[in-house]
């Protein structure tokens, strides 16, 4: 699914990144740990194709990402982010943040998403009106619309408390159960632990 060679990533003289390899197979749930500094949200950003590596290559299904023509077509169609901090819009309500995503999504299957994440009463709430894990799940269902191959979530639970934070992880595994690769990045390591693999990062090396 997504293959990592020889990766190595600097900030002007700073190391973030030194010579990574890396395999993560379609459907796995992988987490990446790591001290604050250690480089870890870099490799995200180079495994999602947010961030060019100063060295080395990243491989979907064998195609190398230096040779995708439209990258940002390729985001939208194959991977879902989720981020610390749910960037949803308040003056839109839930299902008009998920419609930001993918346009073309249907209410129905808006709501079978909501369902399946266990907030399909607040569809038609705002932000504001609803509690932190609920719009934690919301930027997963935004993730997910478009039925992404892989899903980035960079720190998802650091704004949640532990019940919220364990929920989204069953979440994930859920999904990585039917197919979807998730790779997230966490300081937590008893929620790494739920994860199939778990890789440290320190000082920029795995």
């Amino acid at each position: 699914m997504i293959t990592v060679k020889n990766i190595s990533h600097f900030y002007n003289t700073d190391i973030a990144l030194k010579d990574i390899n890396l395999e993560i197979k379609k459907g796995e749930f992988v987490s990446i740990v790591g001290e604050s500094g250690s480089g870890k949200s870099t490799l995200l950003s180079v495994l999602s194709t947010l961030l060019k590596p100063t060295e080395g290559e990243v491989f979907f299904d064998d195609v190398n990402s230096k040779d995708i023509k439209n990258i940002d077509s390729f985001r939208q169609k194959n991977i879902g982010f989720i981020f610390q901090f749910h960037y949803l819009i308040n003056y839109l309500n839930i299902t008009e943040n998920i419609q930001i995503a993918n346009e073309k999504a249907t209410n129905k299957e808006i709501e079978e998403l909501l369902d399946l994440l266990e907030i399909k009463s607040i569809l038609n709430k705002y932000p504001n009106e609803i509690s932190g894990g609920q719009r934690q799940r919301v930027a997963i269902a935004r993730a997910l619309i478009n039925k992404p191959e892989v899903i980035f979530a960079d720190e998802p639970t650091g704004n949640l408390d532990s019940k919220n934070s364990n929920n989204v992880f069953e979440i994930f595994k859920e999904l990585s159960k039917q197919g979807t690769t998730i790779i997230v990045a966490t300081h937590d390591l008893n929620l790494a632990s739920k994860t199939d693999k778990t890789y440290e990062v320190k000082d920029g090396q795995l």
